[in-house]
């Protein structure tokens, strides 16, 4: 029989990044986590450097697949008897401008951005409500503003910005909070291999704090909102960015204007 004493998260795309961050923020206040992934080779290694097998459980699974993602939380009931928190972090991205997005890529992406989050949600629900619970879509900065050759993943993730919404109000009668996190630029394994230096001096221009965001530090923001401290907030979309939305247009120039001033 599984041990329900403890609390459990499960977290998509979580074999590396932003989502195995959480992961580990989860693990180190002493929680149960079930860690989802495509990528079965990366999530096999991740498992090994963890090295938690007795409060940790891998699933490789796609979240577009409505089968799979059944399949996943009926391996986490088995596994841990419940569910506290389910963070929807996995995520994919073409980099093009709208004429050159191919209808394929377009579908693929709204596919594992949105649909992903609402089919995880489909089968996540049932075990949530057992004992109340939250759930943590990770949206973007690219679905509050829009980005340079960002077209279908920027349109996914505002999607997803009024699925949180749309989930809060139906979910929140059954007990379960839902909000989400939008991160601005965040120092990822992938962003050190495709921000050149002049995209980083570009970025590192426009936000007021004037570096990129850390891992960790998004996972303290998810984990936040899952845990009881958050306990009256549903139906937001936090922006961990340090402050890039809030910084409008021409802030660089003003910020420089001030200094000189």
């Amino acid at each position: 029989m599984a041990d329900t004493s403890q609390k459990v998260a499960l977290v998509t795309g979580a074999a590396r990044g932003i989502g195995l961050a959480t992961a580990k923020r989860f693990l180190a206040d002493g929680w149960r986590v079930a860690l989802l992934d495509i990528d079965g080779d990366n999530l096999a290694n991740t498992m090994k450097v963890l090295a938690q097998p007795e409060t940790t459980l891998a699933i490789v699974a796609d979240v577009a697949d409505e089968k799979a993602d059944f399949a996943a939380l009926e391996a986490v009931k088995q596994r841990f008897g419940r569910l506290d928190a389910l963070v929807n972090n996995a995520g994919t991205a073409t980099f093009k401008t709208l004429l050159e997005t191919t209808p394929a890529e377009w579908n693929r992406i709204m596919a594992v951005n949105l649909t992903g989050p609402f089919l995880m949600t489909l089968a996540a629900a049932p075990l949530l409500r057992e004992q109340g619970g939250a759930i943590v879509n990770i949206t973007s900065i690219s679905g509050i503003r829009a980005s340079t050759l960002r077209v279908a993943y920027g349109t996914s993730k505002a999607a997803l910005k009024h699925l949180t919404k749309q989930q809060a109000v139906e979910l929140g009668g059954m007990g379960i909070r839902v909000n989400a996190v939008a991160p601005g630029p965040v120092d990822t394994a992938m962003a050190k291999q495709v921000h050149s230096p002049e995209i980083r001096k570009d970025y590192h221009d426009a936000i007021p704090l004037n570096r990129y965001g850390l891992e960790e530090e998004l996972a303290e923001a998810i984990y936040f909102l899952c845990s009881e401290r958050a306990s009256y907030i549903t139906g937001q979309v936090l922006a961990v960015d340090g402050g890039f939305d809030a910084a409008g247009i021409g802030l660089p120039t003003l910020r420089r204007d001030g200094k000189n001033g």
